[in-house]
């Protein structure tokens, strides 16, 4: 399988993912947990049907510590005791950010109520948009077709 599309030789696509990366830097030190961040892209990529992310996100948590059994638990982790309240606010987030188009008034005040008795301010924020970030990126990786399963920890950083 090839993507419909060489992102790396196009220079249109090269500045978008360059800026894009930017915003993921800025919310990578928003003080939000690194686990929580990688949970966070975990769960929209699986959500979102993007392998591509799927891949590249579990084996960078994976490379920075994560255990198995809990990104085998991601997607069920309702069900787990593996995660810490802070941790299930921030998947309860992810998933209604992700999912927006499905309740018609968006996400609900409870879970971004749960969400605020975790985080500050800076950590919401960083929250908030790095759910619309890896959205940006599912969905463009979705519509390429880019496939999975060569991503290898670190092999995009310059």
């Amino acid at each position: 399988m090839e993507a419909r599309l060489n992102v790396f030789a196009n220079p249109l696509a090269g500045q978008v993912i360059k800026h894009l990366n930017a915003v993921g830097q800025v919310v990578a030190e928003s003080g939000l947990p690194a686990a929580t961040q990688e949970l966070v892209k975990i769960r929209a990529s699986q959500i979102n049907g993007c392998g591509f992310c799927t891949d590249m996100h579990t084996k960078d948590a994976a490379a920075a510590g994560e255990t198995v059994q809990r990104m085998n638990l991601v997607a069920t982790w309702r069900e787990a005791k593996v995660f810490t309240e802070e941790e299930r606010a921030a998947l309860e987030l992810v998933e209604e950010g992700t999912r927006i188009a499905d309740a018609a008034g968006g996400v609900p005040d409870d879970v971004w109520m749960n969400a605020v008795k975790h985080y500050d301010e800076n950590q919401l924020f960083g929250l908030m948009t790095l759910v619309a970030l890896i959205n940006a990126y599912n969905r463009m990786n979705v519509i390429l077709r880019m496939p999975a399963g060569d991503y290898q920890p670190g092999m995009f950083e310059h």
